[in-house]
């Protein structure tokens, strides 16, 4: 430990600090203080007069290299475990006690004078944008925060972190007291001690409170817990490990923590040492849920301002605190949902993605979940908003999706088809594939473009292939259209169902078959099985042909919408490409029949 450097310190933070107190910042008796307070006035560092203390210029230029330059804030990830807040709000900027996190970082950062301050943004970062305004913060923007894990934050703002005195911070820390610094003798982990067995990272040091090791789990240990600080030293031999370290394969879910364990536990290891900087109780809050916010701060038991738990409570008629349980659920390509348990039940809470109300007739689909709801073949509805498209429905515990590739399921998920297909429900409204070409299109033209080199030819492809399904006998029978194998759920209980009914209308029953087909990414024999599957039967030609057919429609229509939702910012990575496949090559299937 640097003594002089951090009894320079902490006079130059109070002139007016005690010996005693000094003693127990510094973990040195009373007499080593006495003596290091002489040793630097001999040296030249301190002048005291009276019972205060100050730094000469000596001091202060001993002190200089020590000087926090900046802090990089950490904001770029979900936070999917305070779903459904963060579905509106990033993690980072949630209020405790009136106040958000980031904000309470910031102003606690300035009260040192640690002014330069970058903030690695990347989900909704449009919402970060105002603290430029405030603050004067920098936003760094890290493209793979969906897709890669921390590593890449520190990736992204490594120019900033490199050959610097630097903090490094997580938006959705809450310290209760300012535990920064304007000056910082050395590099560390701020670290808590936990009883009992943990997950957390637990840290192994010595007597120097260097660490010597990072395990994951453990017990009765103290752990990384909150902010830490790199040193010029460390960063600059730090950060081209993790540079080397990013462009690695397989590294995408790494933490930056992950690197650091990794550089510790080698023997040649030249990197400068990270201490333990072990702070008190009820300091340092990580918050790992909402139920922890909720423990925390009372606000979000009862109101929490978030419009999903408003309508839950409504619905149940209870108070938001008695809404548990609270975990997200996969991201679909059209809504958010997130699962939440009522007196130990559990349910499902979709709330409608963005953008969503130009896409998708909310009242058509309530009007398809009524249609069928005598046939128990879908999830049991709670609520169901034709308005908002807000929709609470049951989860059924120990379920699974429909694997694609698991033939026996597959037959299943095509009898429950031909069932909804045989029985003589009806809506008034049709799905008609060449309107949502047509409307798709539009939307497309209007919000950028499509950017397809060949999309005139495929376009007119598609319209002869309408042309030839209209000369062609069909029937029209109620159709789930979204009939992705994810879409059918296999109880515990062993029974099938079918949900998410968004784009259900009349339609040729075909259509189903064929949706099911591109969406599993089947190639044209499991294509043709799964139609054989479906007819129990051998098919007729006109029946391949208008499987193939509607293939290459559906195909190109899933890419139009795909280019649309790239348009307004959305990205679907390699969907678009594979649906524009599937209207290229089984536009070609037909041709050959």
């Amino acid at each position: 430990m640097n003594r002089y450097a951090y009894l320079l310190r902490e006079i130059f933070e109070c002139n007016t600090i005690t010996q005693r107190e000094l003693a127990e910042k510094l973990n040195l008796s009373l007499g080593s203080i006495n003596s290091l307070i002489k040793d630097a006035m001999a040296l030249n560092y301190l002048h005291k007069e009276g019972s205060s203390m100050s730094l000469t210029e000596s001091g202060l230029d001993y002190l200089s290299p020590f000087k926090v330059e900046r802090a990089v804030i950490m904001a770029a990830g979900f936070g999917s475990r305070f779903v459904p807040l963060t579905f509106e709000t990033p993690k980072g900027l949630l209020e405790v006690f009136g106040e958000r996190m980031i904000e309470r970082q910031i102003k606690q950062l300035h009260e040192v004078g640690v002014f330069d301050i970058v903030i690695v943004v990347g989900y909704l970062k449009e919402h970060f944008e105002y603290l430029i305004d405030k603050y004067n913060v920098k936003l760094v923007y890290n493209p793979d925060y969906s897709t890669k894990n921390n590593i890449s934050t520190l990736h992204y703002a490594c120019k900033y972190i490199e050959n610097s005195n630097v903090y490094i911070l997580s938006s959705d820390n809450w310290m209760r007291d300012n535990m920064y610094h304007s000056y910082e003798p050395y590099s560390w982990y701020s670290s808590i001690y936990m009883e009992g067995n943990t997950n957390e990272w637990v840290l192994d040091f010595n007597k120097k409170r260097e660490i010597t090791a990072i395990n994951v789990g453990g017990s009765d240990a103290y752990v990384m817990y909150g902010p830490v600080y790199f040193s010029k030293d460390f960063s600059k031999e730090f950060m081209p490990i993790l540079e080397k370290a990013f462009a690695t394969p397989g590294s995408d879910d790494w933490y930056w923590e992950n690197v650091l364990m990794s550089e510790i536990q080698k023997k040649n290891s030249t990197l400068p040492a990270m201490h333990i900087n072990p702070q008190p109780e009820n300091q340092v809050y990580e918050f790992e849920n909402l139920e922890e916010l909720r423990a925390f701060d009372n606000k979000y038991m009862e109101n929490s301002g978030n419009v999903a738990l408003e309508l839950i409570a409504k619905v149940f008629n209870i108070p938001e605190s008695h809404i548990k349980g609270l975990r997200t659920l996969k991201a679909g390509m059209t809504n958010k949902s997130f699962l939440f348990e009522v007196d130990d039940k559990s349910y499902i809470c979709r709330i409608p993605g963005k953008g969503t109300d130009v896409l998708i007739n909310r009242s058509n689909e309530y009007d398809c979940y009524m249609a069928v709801k005598d046939l128990h073949i879908t999830e049991k509805i709670i609520y169901f908003d034709k308005e908002s498209g807000y929709k609470i429905s049951k989860f059924y515990d120990g379920s699974k999706n429909a694997d694609a590739f698991n033939k026996e399921e597959m037959a299943r998920c095509m009898e429950l088809l031909r069932t909804l297909h045989e029985t003589d429900v009806k809506v008034s409204h049709r799905f008609d594939i060449a309107e949502r070409i047509d409307y798709y299109t539009g939307l497309c033209e209007k919000s950028g473009g499509i950017s397809f080199e060949d999309v005139e030819e495929v376009h007119k492809n598609m319209m002869l292939l309408l042309d030839l399904l209209k000369g062609m006998k069909s029937e029209s029978r109620l159709c789930h259209i979204d009939s992705v194998a994810d879409n059918f759920i296999i109880t515990a209980d062993n029974k099938i169902k079918l949900i998410d009914w968004e784009y259900a209308g009349m339609a040729d029953p075909i259509i189903d078959v064929a949706m099911c087909a591109i969406y599993s990414y089947y190639d044209k024999s499991q294509a043709d099985e799964l139609l054989e599957t479906y007819l129990k039967r051998k098919p007729l030609t006109d029946e391949y042909k208008k499987l193939y057919s509607y293939m290459a429609l559906s195909g190109y229509l899933w890419a139009l919408w795909t280019v649309y939702k790239a348009n307004v910012g959305e990205e679907f990575g390699e969907y678009s490409l594979k649906m524009y496949r599937y209207a290229k090559d089984f536009f070609k299937e037909v041709m050959k029949l």
